[in-house]
């Protein structure tokens, strides 16, 4: 039997990345999780994890490479699991106060 037959092998598994960004600092973990894994069950392999711990990982608004998702969400293999932060400002409002600057 090769590894390629054995259930849980590297081969069946997929690695995927949870990622938080603040402004002055950035984390990025790795993880290996079974297919079949959905948003929520990676989250919930970071949840005890620095900064993660701090964070309302079940209302914080998630997405994978820049879209936002849902944490039913069935991972695939190289997904990248992004937690966003509240916006501080209103993207519309914050030009206005940059054009206002500029006048």
């Amino acid at each position: 039997m090769t590894s390629s037959d054995t259930a849980g092998s590297s081969g069946d598994l997929l690695q995927v990345e949870v990622v938080y960004a603040l402004p002055e600092r950035q984390w990025r973990v790795a993880l290996t999780l079974r297919p079949g894994t959905t948003v929520a069950g990676a989250l919930a392999a970071v949840a005890a994890r620095e900064p993660f711990v701090n964070l309302d990982l079940a209302s914080v608004p998630v997405g994978i490479y820049g879209e936002q998702v849902s944490r039913d969400r069935v991972l695939a293999d190289r997904d990248r699991i992004e937690i966003y932060r509240p916006l501080l400002v209103d993207p519309p409002e914050a030009r206005r106060r940059r054009s206002s600057r500029r006048s």
